[in-house]
């Protein structure tokens, strides 16, 4: 399934929710779009994995780097509904450690908006 991104404001928080797989090949696309959106300063950045069927090392190192560009600008970034297969390579990669998932978009949003 091809890649599908849609952005919305919420607040002071962009939603960035993807549809479709997350590969070597789509993820230069979700690049683009994540480091444009995380590139102001406190930047808040919400990413709804909720329609992703597929992600491999790429996609991971694609949120990855969203996040520490987040990061170094005193922003916030949070994932939000991981399907199993997703959770699970963020689970196997430790990243869930690393990254601040949510189960639904209400709690990530008040989370990553404060």
């Amino acid at each position: 399934m091809s890649l599908q991104l849609s952005t919305e404001q919420r607040g002071n928080v962009a939603v960035v929710g993807i549809t479709g797989d997350v590969d070597l090949y789509s993820s230069p696309q979700l690049r683009k779009e994540i480091l444009k959106l995380v590139n102001a300063r406190d930047a808040r950045l919400l990413v709804d994995l909720g329609k992703v069927t597929y992600m491999d090392s790429s996609g991971l190192a694609t949120l990855i780097e969203g996040l520490q560009h987040i990061n170094r600008n005193n922003g916030r970034m949070a994932v939000t509904g991981l399907r199993d297969a997703v959770k699970e390579i963020f689970e196997l990669t430790r990243l869930d450690t690393v990254f601040s998932i949510y189960p639904d978009t209400e709690t990530a949003l008040e989370w990553v908006a404060s």
